[in-house]
């Protein structure tokens, strides 16, 4: 269900994105380490590999973001829910706690994480009306598609919870700007769900 885009337009909305992950001054702030080049192997234990997994389901949760659009779309309901946004954190910052992770640096990259998903369903909701052609002609169950929003979710707390001195270090920006730039690759996403990932991003570095 993603939106069709150029090639010119991929390349500008992922050096956009790379602007948003790093900033001017991040961008600058250190060289990217070899381990964090576009397809170059990493391990579980280095910092590229401990935060290419928070890149990878992100991007991953953002995809069920076209599921809940499709879902929401022609009921008329709003793409807004604080109830259930509300119960999302709550459930992160418990499991954050039980994990020996710092709770409120846990909801934070979630709140961002939420927004994200918020800026798919808007982008799609707008590109259906604009061309009711393309629009979902089958509405998935957002309960069924909440259980999977909710086991990304889990792996995602789990991700941070195992990342907290790559999050932290100052070499942080340009290696989650790698990791981000390789999965948009991966993944071949649009512009629409490029800028949605660095928004799900956005508070990952610079936490403990």
């Amino acid at each position: 269900m993603q939106l069709t885009t150029s090639l010119r337009s991929a390349l500008v909305a992922g050096a956009a994105a790379t602007a948003l992950f790093t900033g001017a001054a991040g961008a600058v702030a250190a060289p990217v380490a070899p381990s964090a080049a576009v397809g170059a192997p990493a391990t579980v234990h280095s910092p590229y590999g401990q935060l290419r997994p928070l890149a990878a389901l992100s991007a991953e949760r953002l995809a069920t973001g076209d599921l809940v659009a499709a879902a929401k779309w022609g009921t008329g309901g709003p793409v807004d829910d604080p109830a259930r946004e509300r119960e999302v954190l709550r459930a992160v910052a418990d499991q954050a706690r039980e994990l020996g992770a710092d709770p409120a640096v846990t909801v934070r990259i979630f709140r961002d994480q939420i927004e994200a998903s918020k800026v798919v369903q808007r982008g799609l909701h707008r590109a259906w009306e604009a061309d009711p052609g393309r629009a979902p002609t089958e509405r998935p169950d957002l309960g069924e598609v909440r259980k999977e929003i909710n086991r990304i979710n889990g792996e995602l707390v789990r991700a941070i919870a195992g990342s907290p001195y790559a999050r932290s270090a100052p070499y942080c920006a340009p290696l989650l700007t790698a990791a981000a730039v390789q999965v948009r690759h991966e993944r071949q996403l649009d512009g629409l769900h490029t800028g949605a990932l660095a928004r799900s991003l956005r508070s990952v570095c610079g936490g403990g």
